[in-house]
């Protein structure tokens, strides 16, 4: 025990010790031999408030006393310092056994009165002129701390000898920063529920191969973790030696159980070592209460609007290790038993893990478990429209990149849209498609496109409904090199007369999809694009849908090209999934579009102008590389630095020609 180092302190900057007791039997002069470290035959009745600067303090913690005086002061203003106070001295002299009956008669009672029958405020019992008798009192006030189990402790000690003074607040300091009754019960001889829930919790993160026992190094790495440095080998030894000869599975395979890790912990609160217990709680995110607290789960993360949330590399590599060391048979994939071992450390399992959010959301393989590849990305969904429930699932599963502690430095704040717009380029990873259309235009079938699923896919795999989340896929898609993020939406529209919400226009790009074999659908599409979209900078592409079956005319007042043209819109594009292929193009079109929406407006808009055949025709081939195989641009070695250069080129060609006109 020896071994273990003690940690750094709580996050509390000060304390505030009351003493209250029965007149005579010693507050003051307790306070003034603290001071004065010399003990005074006459003091005044009550001691004024002083303060204790932290670097005179074992604790390190800035220390106010407040006295109080039945006979200068009324009852309303003892009320007020029971409030304020931290914790409460109260005390007792050991030769008057008035003063220990009035402690469960009057002291005690009066502060539940005051705090609640339930409240967690420590008390201290001191038992003050032990010089002047030659036995103990704590033969009686054991009793009454069995009875009352918000009295942390009790001190015997004399202002007189100075026996105990420093040490009586040094308890009650202690009292504050590391109280006993969340960590174990007197009563029980036990560590509590809350106690032993939230060090298995531990135990299980710190074991990192999973097997049950905490080895040498990872006994060393959460050493490291809590107090700073390593345990030497002797004194790694000893913890376990210790362990052995107390419990019979404390110890296997030279390794620490999870039953002598909790018992290593109640021996060292036994010995009076709680801080020590405590500081290994609090570093893995737990409060005063033994719970994980909102600041731990949820640090403070400004979001502002037209803004976004990525991962950071350390968040994809944290998850990536996760994947790794859970996938128990190295299949590259987890099955939902591997999750829920995973999970373990959790609350529950969150909902955008349950089976049928997986299926339909993301990659799986053959037997429908989890791929790296959809882990990642289903991390990536969650982390960019659920932020908040993915910061809090980093902290229970232990995200900590040392030295801010906390899971910020997993996420990332993109910068306006707007300025991406302004300055036409973006280092954005991630991108939103909402898919709107009728319902039945077949925007499913689309979505789960993205995951590559043919429609032999879908019917081999059985995929449940999912009923728990919006309907999401996501999947990555490469543009010019690189790997970006597509996350599709499906959004069902029911009526003509539906308005869209604003969570459902929150996107980067917008696919508008209708059924090529219904009269009625492309009205639906029309009349969104219409209220919702014509006058925003979004980039919109429609998508005719069943184009493998017989098409029929749109009963609308404009033809499906000839509305793209009026409106200066991409023209649909056709798609089709069949049994066994799924093309790939439209989500690339999408991301592209996404990542670069002012490209193809200036394609479009010098399409539309006039201009001599061989502007034209060489227009239309850019617009072909654009619009129909965006990888063209990397195969051929053509940048959009080049498509910019063009672009201005064509622009200047086009005045030229005006001018000659």
């Amino acid at each position: 025990l020896a071994g273990i180092t003690m940690g750094p302190k709580n996050g509390k900057k000060d304390v505030r010790i009351l003493l209250v007791g029965d007149p005579g039997v010693g507050k003051t002069s307790l306070i003034y031999t603290l001071v004065s470290e010399e003990f005074s035959e006459e003091v005044p009745s009550k001691a004024e408030e002083i303060t204790i600067p932290p670097d005179v303090t074992p604790e390190k913690v800035t220390t106010q006393i407040v006295d109080f005086s039945a006979q200068e002061q009324e009852h309303n203003s003892l009320i007020q310092e029971i409030h304020k106070a931290n914790v409460i001295c109260v005390v007792y002299a050991v030769d008057d056994d008035d003063t220990i009956d009035k402690i469960t008669t009057f002291w005690l009672p009066l502060i539940r009165e005051q705090l609640g029958e339930e409240h967690n405020k420590p008390i201290v019992l001191v038992g003050n002129k032990i010089d002047l008798v030659e036995y103990s009192s704590l033969e009686l006030i054991l009793p009454i701390m069995n009875q009352f189990p918000e009295v942390e402790t009790c001190v015997e000690c004399s202002a007189k000898s100075l026996k105990n003074i420093s040490e009586l607040f040094y308890y009650a300091q202690k009292a504050v920063l590391h109280p006993t009754s969340p960590l174990y019960s007197s009563e029980d001889r036990d560590l509590t529920d809350k106690c032993k829930r939230a060090l298995s919790r531990i135990f299980r993160l710190c074991d990192i191969d999973n097997d049950g026992i905490l080895n040498d190094a990872e006994l060393n790495r959460f050493q490291k973790r809590c107090f700073n440095s390593p345990l030497q080998p002797q004194a790694l030894d000893d913890v376990k030696n210790i362990v052995k000869r107390s419990i019979p599975d404390g110890v296997f395979d030279e390794g620490l159980t999870l039953s002598g890790f909790l018992f290593l912990h109640t021996l060292f609160i036994q010995r009076g070592r709680h801080e020590t217990t405590w500081t290994v709680l609090r570093k893995f995110g737990y409060n005063d209460h033994v719970e994980l607290g909102e600041e731990y789960l949820s640090p403070k993360l400004e979001v502002p609007y037209g803004c976004s949330t990525e991962l950071t590399l350390l968040g994809y590599r944290f998850l990536t290790n996760l994947f790794e060391r859970f996938d128990s048979n190295k299949d590259g994939a987890l099955s939902y038993t591997d999750l829920q071992s995973m999970f373990n450390v959790c609350p529950s399992i969150p909902v955008w893990f349950q089976k049928e959010v997986i299926s339909n959301t993301v990659n799986v393989n053959q037997k429908g478990y989890i791929t790296l590849n959809g882990f990642l990305a289903l991390w990536t969904l969650m982390t960019a429209v659920d932020v908040k429930r993915a910061m809090e699932y980093l902290a229970y599963l232990g995200y900590v990149v040392p030295p801010e502690e906390n899971q910020l430095t997993a996420i990332f704040v993109t910068r306006d849209k707007r300025i991406d717009l302004q300055q036409r380029q973006t280092n954005r990873k991630v991108f939103i498609c909402h898919v709107i259309g009728p319902k039945g235009a077949g925007k499913s079938s689309f979505i789960k496109g993205l995951l590559e699923r043919t429609l032999d896919d879908q019917r081999a795999h059985n995929f449940h409904e999912n009923t728990l989340t919006p309907n999401y896929a996501v999947n990555t898609t490469q543009i010019y090199g690189q790997d970006k993020y597509l996350i599709m939406r499906e959004v069902d529209i029911l009526s003509l007369s539906d308005k869209l919400t604003e969570p459902e226009l929150m996107c980067d790009v917008v696919c508008l999809m209708y059924d090529t074999t219904d009269p009625h659908s492309f009205e639906y599409i029309a009349r969104i694009y219409l209220k919702h979209f014509m006058d925003c900078k979004l980039p919109v592409l429609m998508v005719s849908a069943k184009c493998d079956e017989p098409c029929v005319p749109q009963q609308y007042v404009y033809q499906p090209d000839n509305f793209c043209s009026k409106y200066k819109l991409p023209k649909p594009i056709s798609f089709t999934i069949n049994e066994n292929k799924v093309t790939q193009e439209v989500y690339v079109k999408l991301t592209t579009m996404a990542a670069y929406p002012n490209l193809r407006r200036l394609v479009h808009a010098l399409m539309m102008r006039p201009s001599s055949s061989w502007v034209t025709n060489h227009l239309s081939s850019l617009q072909n590389v654009l619009m129909n195989d965006s990888r063209t641009l990397l195969k051929t070695g053509i940048g959009l630095a080049t498509i910019a250069i063009v672009g201005i080129f064509i622009v200047k060609l086009m005045r030229l020609q005006s001018t000659n006109r």
